[in-house]
Parts: C-alpha cells; sequence; structure tokens
C-alpha cells in the first residue's frame, strides 16, 4: 500500500510537471504571436510583452497583499535582473525574426548552462567538475545550431545564444533577489515595469504604426509571455527543479511543432544533433540531481 503521504507527494509533482508543461505552452506562443506580429522593431514588441506583462502581475500582486517593498541589499540585484532580463527579451524577439522559431527557443534554452556559470561570480557557488562538463556539451550542441563559418547567417544564432546567456545571468539573479528577502511577485512585477521603461525611449527613434491585427498579435504575446511566467512560477511551488526542470524543454517540440504547421519550418541534421546534445545533458542533469548526486 502506498501510504497518504507517498500519494500526495506524487500529486504535487504531477501538478508541477502540468504548470511547467503549460508555462512551455505559454513562452513558445509568446514566439509564435512575436513572429506573426510581422517587421516591427524589436523594442516596439518587447515594449507590448513587458508592459502586459507588468499590468497583468501588478494586478496579480495586488491580489496576493504582497507589499510593494524592495530592502536596500535587493535593490541592485533586482535592477541587474531587469538589465539582464530586458537583454535576454531583446536577443530573444530578433532571434526569432530571423531563425527558425525552433533554433531560436533552443539556444535559449541555454540559459539553464549559463546560469551554472554565473552562479559562480554572483553567487560565490562553485560548480562541480561534472556541470562544467555538461556546460561544454551543451555548449558544443549550441555551436551545431549556429552552424560555424556560415557568414553572417551565423550572426541571428549567436544573437540567440546571447540571449539565452543574459536570460541565465537573470535567472542567477532572480535566485540573489530572492535571498535578499524580495518576493517573488515583487520581482516579476519590477522586472516588467523597468524593461517596459527601457523600451520607452527607443520608440523615439523607431516606430512604426501597427495594424489592428499586430496590435492584437503583440497583446497576445504579453498575455502568453505572463502565462509562462506564472506557470513557472508556480510549478516550482509545487516540486523541486531537480524533479520536473528537464519538463520545460517541451517549449522546444511545441516551437518545432508551430514552425513546421505555420512556417513550414524543419530543423537540418546539424540542429537536430544539437538539440540531441542541449537536451540528452539536461536530462543526465535532471537525472543526477533525482539521485542526489
Amino acid at each position: 500500500m502506498v501510504s497518504e503521504e507517498v500519494k500526495e507527494e506524487i500529486v504535487e509533482k504531477v501538478k508541477g510537471i502540468l504548470f511547467i508543461l503549460l508555462a512551455a505552452v505559454g513562452f513558445c506562443l509568446m514566439s509564435v504571436f512575436v513572429r506573426l506580429a510581422g517587421d516591427l522593431p524589436v523594442m516596439e514588441k518587447a515594449l507590448f510583452r513587458n508592459a502586459v506583462a507588468a499590468v497583468m502581475a501588478f494586478v496579480m500582486l495586488r491580489r496576493s497583499g504582497e507589499p510593494l517593498r524592495v530592502g536596500e541589499k535587493g535593490r541592485r540585484p533586482l535592477l541587474l535582473r531587469a538589465l539582464f532580463g530586458t537583454l535576454g527579451i531583446v536577443a530573444n524577439f530578433w532571434a526569432i525574426d530571423h531563425l527558425g522559431i525552433a533554433d531560436a527557443n533552443m539556444l535559449n534554452k541555454m540559459s539553464p548552462f549559463f546560469a551554472i556559470v554565473m552562479s559562480y561570480f554572483i553567487l560565490g557557488e562553485r560548480p562541480a567538475g561534472r556541470d562544467m562538463l555538461c556546460v561544454l556539451i551543451a555548449l558544443l550542441g549550441a555551436a551545431l545550431v549556429i552552424k560555424p563559418g556560415a557568414g553572417l547567417t551565423q550572426l541571428p544564432a549567436l544573437v540567440g545564444l546571447f540571449g539565452g546567456f543574459a536570460a541565465g545571468t537573470a535567472y542567477t539573479y532572480v535566485r540573489r533577489t530572492t535571498m535578499e528577502g524580495v518576493a517573488k511577485p515583487v520581482i516579476i512585477f519590477f522586472f516588467s515595469l523597468i524593461s517596459s521603461l527601457v523600451c520607452v525611449p527607443f520608440l523615439i527613434f523607431d516606430f512604426r504604426p501597427m495594424s489592428l491585427q499586430q496590435l492584437l498579435f503583440l497583446l497576445l504575446a504579453g498575455g502568453f509571455a505572463t502565462l509562462g511566467q506564472v506557470g513557472i512560477t508556480a510549478a516550482y511551488s509545487y516540486a523541486p527543479a531537480k524533479d520536473i526542470s528537464v519538463f520545460d524543454y517541451a517549449q522546444v517540440v511545441f516551437a518545432a511543432l508551430f514552425g513546421l504547421l505555420l512556417w513550414g519550418e524543419f530543423p537540418d541534421g546539424k540542429s537536430i544533433l544539437g538539440y540531441v546534445l542541449i537536451i540528452g545533458t539536461a536530462v543526465y542533469r535532471w537525472h543526477m540531481a533525482r539521485r542526489g548526486q
């Protein structure tokens, strides 16, 4: 007989997996609607994505009753989280416009490996040799997606990889900020607000009027991005990262399906091999974490 405690733990893990899959769908659809918005400046797309997320995050913050307060020690890491998070979004959106949507999502999913490296500099955590080997293998996988030697055609992939680096750094600063006592809903709101404000000055020099359809697509992108953020937050409140983090890579599968259905995109052999290396390494780390190693 399975004890009630074990049953409850299984239910919590299932909830965590379902929420992280929901987040994967949310972030994937964000990418899809950013692409569907067409030939608009990247900063314009980023503004709408972040502004919608800021409004929705503020509403959720007010409903939660969490005070909108940041202590002195939490301000610097919060600002750096917003800075790197904004760079990550802008780079990711630019890559989405210039790469196959699956490739862009895969390069963005390099963020956990970059977080391993940046944790040493930001948190003082020395990674194990096994973790650094995983980073190197994942970078090899990213190189297969980037395809060095392809001339200027590799620039969008390099920008996409930088987006993964910036996102990984931002996630590391999220942890640093929570260590300073800042609540997660407050972090989400301030990130969305600050990143929106950063985008505004760029529109003075490069604003393009949009159609009603483009506006709708960008509003949907912002809504699904918020769904992704809420899903990730909920997932890790039900189960630890070592049990569910690998399911986040379902986003790449969803992106590949949408890319094939909407744009007839199919990753080439090198990209697929790169996916296998990156996701395989993530699965290995997940397996070792579950074993407590």
